[in-house]
C-alpha cells in the first residue's frame, strides 16, 4: 500500500501516519527524517545534501527526489510507504509518480485532511500548551507567527496538489476536524474500499 498524506500543517498528518504504520506494518517516509539518514549513512546523494546544508541553502527538488527515489527502495518499504510532508510541490508529484512508474507502482490513495485553517491555530497553540505542561519540549513551529508562515507556504507551494491529485482519480477527502479517532476509522474506512 503506497499512500500520500496532504493537509496543512497542524492537519494531524504525522498522527495518522503513526496509527497507519502501527496497523499496516509499512514505513512512514517524512522527507526530514530521509534527509539526515542519507547524510548519517554518509550515501552519494546524503553527501550532496550535506554540502548544501552545510552551505546554509536548502535542499534541490533533485535532490530530495534522489533520496525519496533511494529510500523507497529499501525493503521495508517494499510493501508499500506513507509519504508525508512530500511531495511539497508539482514538480515533486511529478518526479515521485515517474519514480513509482519506472518501478511498475503508483499510488493506492492520497488522503487529504480537509480542515479549517482557524481551528487549525487553536489547535496548534494547544499541543505547545499540552507539551509544556507534560515538560516536553514545544516544537519552534507551535507559535501563531510561524504557524501562519507555514500556512501561507503550504497554500503556495502544495495545496495545488490537491487539483493535481483529484484530476488523476487518487484524491480522497477526509474530514480531519473529527477527532483523532474518528479520523483514523475513517482512513481505515477509505483503504478497505480500495483492498
Amino acid at each position: 500500500m503506497r499512500l500520500i498524506l496532504l493537509g496543512p500543517p497542524g492537519a494531524g498528518k504525522g498522527t495518522q501516519a503513526q496509527r497507519l504504520v502501527e496497523k499496516y506494518g509499512i514505513p512512514q517516509l517524512s522527507t526530514g527524517d530521509m534527509l539526515r539518514a542519507a547524510v548519517a549513512a554518509q550515501t552519494e546523494v546524503g553527501k550532496r545534501a550535506k554540502a548544501v546544508m552545510d552551505a546554509g541553502e536548502l535542499v534541490s527538488d533533485e535532490i530530495v527526489n534522489a533520496i525519496v527515489a533511494e529510500r523507497i527502495d529499501q525493503d521495508d518499504a517494499a510493501k508499500g510507504f506513507i509519504l508525508d510532508g512530500y511531495p511539497r510541490t508539482l514538480a515533486q508529484a511529478d518526479a515521485v509518480a515517474d519514480m513509482l512508474a519506472q518501478r511498475g507502482q503508483k499510488f493506492d490513495a492520497v488522503i487529504e485532511l480537509v480542515v479549517d485553517d482557524k481551528a487549525l491555530v487553536g489547535r496548534i497553540l494547544k499541543r505547545a500548551e499540552e507539551a509544556k505542561a507534560a515538560g516536553q519540549p514545544v516544537r519552534k513551529d507551535d507559535n501563531a507567527e510561524v504557524f501562519d508562515e507555514r500556512l501561507r507556504e503550504y497554500y503556495k507551494k502544495t495545496a495545488p496538489l490537491i487539483g493535481y491529485y483529484y484530476a488523476k482519480g487518487q484524491l480522497v477527502g477526509v474530514d480531519g476536524m473529527a477527532t483523532i479517532d474518528e479520523v483514523t476509522n475513517e482512513i481505515n474506512g477509505v483503504l478497505a474500499k480500495l483492498g
